[in-house]
This record gives C-alpha cells, structure tokens and sequence, in this order.
C-alpha cells in the first residue's frame, strides 16, 4: 500500500485478546494530547445491535438500479469506481491499521450502526499469531485518496472478533467477521446499512442482484485508460461490482462471484429489499473448492450468538 492515514497517531500495543469479550484498542489523535479512557464491555448486546431476520420473498429482492459510480468498464473486470456521496454507499470506508509487528495495512467496512463498523476478524486479528492490531483507522466513503471532512477519520475503541484462528483451518473463517466501535457516531452523518440474515437459500443462485463494495489494492489504477482522474492511486477509491450472485453454499460458507483483490477483504455484499440496503453477506477472502478458486463470504447469522451474549 503506497499510502497510510494512521501513521501520525499514537497507539497503545494492546493486551492479550479474550474472545467473546470487546478488546481495548487505545488510540490517540496526533491532535489529541491525552488518551481518551475506554470502557471494556462485555458482549455486542450492550450495544443495542439488531439483525433482521424478518423472511422475504425472493421477488421481493431488487436489482441495484442506482449506479454508486461511472458504468465505464474496462477489460473483463466488472468493478466500477465508487464516486457517490450519496447513501447507502457513503456508509462504505476504508480500514487502515497498523498489526500488532508494527506492519502497514488495509481491509474495507461498512457502518452497520451510528458508531459501529463491520468488517473481518483478519482485519483486526493477525491469523498467523492471533494478535490484535495496534490500531485501526476508518475513513468513511474515500474517494480519490479524500473524505469529505479530515475531521471525520474515526479511531477504533474497541474490537469484537467473531474468531481468534486458533484452529489455523478453513473452518476459522466460517465466524471471519469482526465489529470495531469508533469514537464517533459516523453513521449519522454517513448513514448506516443494516444486518439482514437470510436462509442461504435465499441467497444462492445466479442472481446478479447483488453489490460488493471494496478497496481493492488492485483499482483504480491511473494507468489504465479511463481511470487516469484517479490520481490518489490504488485503493485509494472503492470499487463496486454491481449484479454479482452467491452461487453455493459448503461448510457454512458462502462463496461469490463479486469482483475483489485483496483490499477489499470485509466488504459487504448488498442487497436491495423493498428499496431499503441491506448486509446480506460479509466478503472475506477466496479459497479452492473442488480445484476452482472462489471467493468467500461470512454469513450475517453467525453474528448471532454474538449479539445474544453467547
């Protein structure tokens, strides 16, 4: 990644993760002179987090009529650049963190409620160590290297992994989900996309109704023709694959034919219900199955237990 946000604050090198219980992540603005004092709860529920698990009709769910960018296409690759202030995709940001070895990186999340944001545990849990992140940055609905106030970049306070890889398995990646707490509400001015958990399916099938929204470290590339007014690089804007489907359903996973490179790991995957935006799904990562290589996605009912304090 050719440019970090987060390198001018300081972060606390964070204490031995207990899963099932939020982590402190402490962070300090350069602008900041004292530390804020953080508040270690001890389950999602205290934070009011809903899922809607109302059932809808497949009729019920819409194509993504509204493009979120320009429809210029470039190639075989059916992302287009996020260019839209406009909500539901200004709830989409980039992850920028610093792990727990001192090392530079990115992931996506989207705002789910005022404060919080989803995104993988791999973006906040190293899975070769299974330590946390020294600190996590969101940068709500980056376009071209800018947001619309510098004052907007919010800080993680605390991180909820849904895993810690201590199995080093595929199966690590069934609960590949994570909920950071910011230290201020975004959603409000950003607005949020809500939790909808369906039956996978609902899900699966050659749809192409839904939309992945990630910062792939691939795209834009201002060398391309087309994308030359991208002039913050790579990364440095959102790409959005708009009517990519679910296509099976193994070992409680989900797998995908959105567009995404790494980057665009905790992505979510849209869908229009009735006119309203949901997370219907949670991108994070590919791997071979039966020999092909697909790409993955955490189902929202595994976020569950969570919320019920299990």
């Amino acid at each position: 990644m050719k440019r970090q946000f987060i390198l001018p604050f300081l972060a606390g090198i964070l204490g031995t993760m207990v899963l099932g219980a939020w982590v402190t992540l402490s962070v300090q603005a350069q602008s900041k002179p004292v530390p804020p004092k953080f508040t270690t709860v001890t389950n999602l529920a205290d934070f009011n987090l809903v899922i809607d698990k109302k059932p809808v009709s497949l009729s019920n769910v819409k194509e993504i009529g509204e493009p979120p960018g320009r429809r210029d296409i470039v190639g075989a690759d059916d992302r287009i650049p996020m260019t839209s202030r406009k909500k539901p995709w200004s709830a989409v940001g980039k992850i920028e963190g610093i792990s727990a070895d001192g090392q530079s990186y990115s992931c996506t999340g989207t705002l789910i409620a005022d404060d919080l944001v989803l995104t993988n545990s791999h973006c906040v849990v190293n899975p070769d160590t299974g330590k946390l992140s020294r600190a996590i940055a969101f940068l709500p609905n980056l376009i071209n290297g800018q947001v619309r106030n510098k004052n907007d970049i919010a800080y993680a306070t605390f991180a909820k992994p849904g895993t810690d890889f201590k199995n080093g398995a595929l199966e690590d990646f069934v609960d590949d989900w994570a909920i950071i707490k910011l230290d201020r509400p975004l959603g409000k001015k950003y607005g949020v996309i809500s939790l909808k958990s369906l039956p996978s399916f609902d899900l699966v099938g050659d749809t192409q109704k839904f939309a992945l929204v990630g910062y792939s470290g691939d795209f834009p590339n201002p060398k391309q023709k087309g994308y030359q007014e991208f002039t913050a690089g790579e990364s440095m804007t959102a790409g959005v694959h708009l009517g990519c489907s679910i296509l099976r359903q193994k070992d409680s996973l989900l797998y995908h034919n959105c567009d995404t490179k790494g980057g665009a790991s905790g992505g979510a995957i849209i869908g229009n219900i009735n006119g309203n935006y949901y997370v219907l799904a949670l991108h994070s990562g590919w791997n071979q199955v039966n020999g092909l290589k697909l790409n993955r996605a955490v189902e929202i009912s595994r976020i569950q237990p969570a919320l019920q304090g299990n």
